[in-house]
């Protein structure tokens, strides 16, 4: 079972400057300014280790305030009830859907973007989108942007 998150409001200057790094690599690139992990990390001076190991636990003030946005794309097939599977699944994660947008099916096929919050999430996300591609007619699943 996971554990259920405690957050601090600390403030920066006791906290290792790897930190505040994190943080700078994750702006730089959700600006696009540079586009890869690899890059970031030399700009801002730290390993790709060193941000892999606390990007998903070190956030500004202003994020933790309701949970992350992620945008989730699916290709299904046409058929009645998929995407009502697809939504009791995040329903069950308690995530908070935000968007959905299904385009028309071309050859039997549609595809899905759904953007959820992840704030209340009780599993996973992982975990969400291996059950999700377990439903039948999920051709494709997978995390499109954080």
């Amino acid at each position: 079972m996971k554990q259920e998150a405690v957050f601090f409001l600390v403030d920066s200057v006791i906290l290792p400057e790897v930190f505040a790094k994190v943080i700078e690599v994750k702006k730089i690139l959700s600006t696009g300014r540079i586009k890869t992990v690899n890059d970031a990390v030399k700009e801002v001076g730290i390993s790709r280790s060193a941000f892999y190991k606390y990007k998903d636990y070190v956030f500004p003030f202003y994020e933790t305030s309701r949970g992350k946005v992620i945008t989730l794309f699916f290709v299904v097939e046409d058929f009645s009830g998929i995407l009502s599977s697809i939504i009791n699944k995040i329903a069950v994660a308690n995530a908070n859907i935000l968007t959905i947008n299904q385009n028309i099916p071309i050859n039997g096929l549609a595809d899905v973007t759904i953007s959820i919050e992840t704030f209340e999430m009780k599993e996973d996300i992982q975990n969400m989108m291996g059950e999700i591609s377990k439903i039948e007619g999920v051709r494709r699943c997978e995390i499109l942007a954080r």
